[in-house]
């Protein structure tokens, strides 16, 4: 039996996805988590086989958490389950040890199987990422300016892409408003731009807004 625990902290959500997993006889739903700091917490108290992480909850965020994992559980194969498209977060979030990335739109469909394949060691992505991954291979040597952004600075990126102001990243992401300027600072000194319009502009031409 593969023991999952589900981290994510919409109930309906977590409620959504056991539904899914009980249609599988050899896969149950061992453990629930609200938060990453909860998530850490179970799974250092208890054994499982696979875990399911949401991207965004409050306090930690996933790709925090992913990381602390690869530290403390490095043998648990992540398989980030997100709203975020592929194009934001993918690349990313597998370059920092997850087994496997699933939009929250495919999971009725390609849960299971990621399920599954991560638990016998594989790595589980869908065709169009696989396809993003050659890309990204090919033009390694040519990045684009937000690839040469640090995680965090690319996650504020993406937040004031999509409107939100200083203020508001910073609640979101439990951090001081000096600090979140400090990120915005060195974001429009990496790619050589000037203010929010010029950086919310790239971010909706280069697809990394939802």
């Amino acid at each position: 039996m593969i023991q999952v625990i589900i981290a994510d902290d919409h109930p309906i959500v977590r409620a959504g996805l056991k539904q899914i997993i009980m249609e599988d006889a050899g896969i149950t739903v061992a453990g629930e988590a609200e938060n990453g700091n909860d998530l850490l917490t179970q799974v250092r108290r208890q054994h499982y086989d696979v875990i399911l992480l949401d991207l965004t909850m409050p306090g930690m965020d996933g790709l925090d958490v992913l990381k602390q994992l690869k530290i403390e559980k490095p043998n648990i194969p992540v398989v980030i389950l997100t709203i975020h498209p592929e194009s934001q977060y993918a690349l990313r979030i597998l370059k920092a040890g997850a087994s496997g990335y699933l939009t929250k739109t495919s999971a009725d469909e390609d849960l299971i199987k990621a399920i599954r394949k991560v638990h016998r060691g594989g790595k589980y992505i869908s065709p169009s990422l696989a396809e993003k991954i050659a890309f990204a291979l090919d033009e390694d040597t040519r990045k684009l300016p937000h690839e040469t952004l640090s995680d965090r600075e690319y996650q504020v990126l993406c937040l004031i892409g999509a409107g939100k102001t200083v203020s508001q990243i910073a609640d979101g992401l439990v951090l001081s408003v000096k600090t979140v300027s400090t990120y915005r600072a060195r974001i429009l000194e990496k790619m050589h731009m000037q203010n929010n319009a010029e950086l919310i502009h790239y971010a909706v031409q280069n697809g990394l807004v939802d």
